[in-house]
């Protein structure tokens, strides 16, 4: 019978992994330690289709190596385990040292001996299943009642992680992190005349714990998104080929600012050390405090010291410190989202702390943090409240949540659909219409912004899965941000 190789503290398997790395002659490296949670409810109609409570644990070497990487990482927690991957790492740094052509210079970081827990009320783990299931159900009961009316399907979710990190490095940093996701929602899908159109609610993924998941608030939204799919099958269809104002919702908007702004200012894609789902960037670094992104009144502002954010952490999967720092303001490109590698090769003395990985077995990437668009200000000739914007519309459509979409492999062009769309006419809302889509070119539509909404009205919307790499790896982020009126814009629709 083979036994298992004991389990060691957690304290041991650090150290004995960075004096390792440190015998092996590397000028850098770091392990970090990990664990996380993920449970996740769906419901469709009166039963609970899926339920999945998982745990995966394990770490992950990176060594850097004559200005190579090397990394490696195992499920097996144990000194010998330990052992087996540095040696495994440092064979990778020599292997890659081979066809490098420039070597991996990093930015220095402050040493750091730290703690951070998400701040958290009520954990999500400790709510028992049966109470998670029969909310589902209680909500999907409310949205059938309406079968009668056209609506078919109802389906609703729950989704909770928690991610526990220790994270070691040879400059000496050592961290600790227990990071709390809360993330539910509903929708329902009404039938008439050989359509389907569907309509959605959400509290938008956050890092909080079950006090996110508000019974009340979610039961009180099924009887408006109900008649609001019931009213958008019945609806026209949008506007195709027409040029007109539009009105965000922050609940569509933040997935724009996600493709548009997020991404191509990730400067591994702009360096091209990353292409894949969607490609590079046009944004360069030669385009840096010179580029004007947006209108001036337009200022996007990373911040990972954002209460609840979704990106919101103590440190990066560097030891990083959280903070913030504008990528555009008054319209024009001042930054980027960096690394230790990339901020170095951008001249900079530190990185801004945007390296993560979703897994112990996976290595740290540049990954868009919470980023999110500034309100208006106070007394700015730009700044309205969304019933502002509506009342000083002559012509245009409101769009809420989100819909299909897609951009081009530099971040240049895209297009984005919609959740639900009103259309505006002489300053009223005027009817729902459907399939509605929009487009533009990313620099031109940012300059088209001419109404900003005001900090009141400013919501913490953002994604849970947002993909990159190959493999591909999910990250979260929260783009806060106020409604805004675009002018001059393209409109399609689907038929």
């Amino acid at each position: 019978m083979i036994k298992a190789a004991p389990e060691i503290a957690t304290t041991d398997l650090w150290a004995l992994a960075i004096d390792s790395i440190r015998a092996a002659g590397c000028e850098y490296g770091d392990i970090r330690l990990c664990s996380y949670r993920h449970q996740n409810f769906t419901a469709r109609d009166r039963s609970l289709s899926y339920l999945a409570d998982n745990v995966s644990s394990g770490f992950g070497v990176r060594v850097l190596l004559n200005g190579a990487w090397g990394f490696a990482a195992s499920h097996r927690q144990t000194a010998e385990e330990i052992l087996r991957i540095v040696a495994l790492a440092v064979d990778i740094a020599k292997a890659s040292h081979l066809t490098q052509l420039n070597p991996v210079r990093l930015a220095p970081v402050p040493i750091k001996r730290d703690r951070y827990i998400t701040p958290i009320e009520i954990d999500p783990f400790q709510v028992p299943i049966g109470e998670k299931t029969q909310l589902l159900l209680g909500i999907n009961e409310k949205l059938l009642a309406y079968r009668d009316k056209g609506i078919k399907k109802a389906h609703s979710f729950l989704r909770f992680a928690r991610e526990e990190k220790t994270f070691a490095s040879t400059e000496g940093t050592l961290i600790e992190q227990t990071i709390y996701r809360t993330y539910s929602g509903f929708g329902c899908t009404a039938v008439a005349n050989g359509d389907a159109q569907s309509r959605s609610y959400e509290r938008p993924p956050l890092n909080i714990g079950y006090e996110h998941v508000d019974k009340a608030d979610l039961l009180s939204q099924t009887d408006r998104v109900a008649a609001e799919a019931i009213e958008k099958v019945h609806a026209p269809i949008g506007p195709q080929g027409i040029r007109s104002t539009l009105i965000l919702k922050p609940s569509n908007l933040f997935l724009t600012i996600h493709e548009s702004v997020g991404h191509p200012t990730e400067l591994d894609r702009v360096y091209g050390y990353e292409s894949n789902f969607a490609g590079t960037s046009f944004a360069t670094t030669d385009k840096l405090n010179k580029l004007q992104y947006a209108a001036p009144w337009v200022n996007f502002k990373c911040d990972r010291t954002q209460p609840a954010g979704r990106g919101t952490m103590g440190y990066d999967d560097e030891g990083v410190p959280a903070q913030e720092w504008y990528v555009v303001k008054d319209g024009v490109l001042v930054d980027y989202l960096t690394d230790r590698e990339t901020a170095y090769r951008l001249g900079r003395s530190t990185s801004n702390g945007c390296a993560y990985a979703d897994s112990w077995a996976n290595v740290p990437m540049v990954r868009i943090p919470n980023l999110g668009l500034e309100p208006g200000a106070d007394r700015g000739s730009h700044t309205a409240t969304l019933a502002e914007m509506i009342a000083d519309t002559e012509d245009g459509i409101l769009i809420d949540g989100i819909g299909s979409f897609s951009i081009d492999q530099q971040r240049r062009n895209f297009q984005f659909g919609g959740d639900a769309f009103w259309k505006v006419e002489k300053g009223q809302i005027v009817g729902m219409l459907k399939n509605v889509t929009y487009q533009g070119m990313t620099v031109d539509f940012w300059n088209s912004v001419d109404a900003i909404g005001t900090a009141a009205e400013l919501e913490q919307c953002g994604t849970d899965m947002c993909g990159k790499g190959e493999p591909m790896q999910v990250a979260q982020m929260t783009h806060a941000c106020v409604p805004v009126r675009v002018r001059n814009i393209q409109i399609g629709g689907l038929s």
